[in-house]
């Protein structure tokens, strides 16, 4: 699933309380389990300047940067957090952890051989799916549309909700690139 609808759908679940920083808290914990990804990335790519193909052919399958992925795509880590955060009963922590850990459960069944160790420390091992969210090969041209439709109606529970203009513009801003990037990977970019 894309992080735009991560995001939607994370803070549409665990943003329900209506409270602004539980809303926030919601956004920021569908981005953590990305946000090494993109800092990762973004600095190979646009400060070292490598090329996007040993980017995301050769690093991103690098022993190091799996297991940066490992720590912050981790149920037991998420888990132990979410149980500290009911535990104490503090709603920005629920909302950030439970929506952390409703990513995980969102990308564990859709990465086919980009998957993440799930399960560490206690094990390395990665579950390949044979379904995919983003690659054509396997069930993207169903999946994908299926993921932004869910963002779709994230998007139209969190308006619903009337939590002001910025918050209304930033689920239009999301919703708009998960649109985007859907549309992209269905109608323009085809196999080689």
């Amino acid at each position: 699933m894309n992080t735009p609808a991560h995001l939607l759908i994370g803070a549409a679940l665990f943003g329900r309380n209506g409270q602004k920083s539980v809303v926030w808290a919601a956004f920021a914990g569908a981005l953590l389990p990305d946000l090494s990804l993109y800092l990762l990335a973004g600095t190979a790519l646009y400060v070292v300047g490598i090329p996007p193909y040993i980017v995301f052919n050769e690093l991103y399958f690098s022993d190091t940067w799996q297991t940066i992925f490992a720590i912050d795509n981790s149920f037991v880590i998420w888990g132990l957090l979410f149980g500290i955060a009911c535990w104490r009963r503090t709603p920005w922590a629920i909302a950030l952890t439970g929506a952390a850990l409703l990513h995980l459960c969102f990308d564990f069944p859709l990465h086919h051989d980009d998957g993440r160790a799930h399960f560490w420390p206690f094990t390395n091992w990665v579950f390949e799916s044979p379904v995919s969210y983003w690659d054509r090969d396997h069930g993207a041209m169903w999946f994908a549309p299926l993921g932004a439709f869910c963002a779709c109606v994230a998007a139209i529970s969190m308006w619903r909700r009337r939590l002001g203009w910025a918050m209304t513009g930033i689920v239009a801003i999301l919703l708009g690139a998960e649109l985007w990037v859907v549309s992209q990977w269905m109608f323009f970019f085809t196999d080689s």
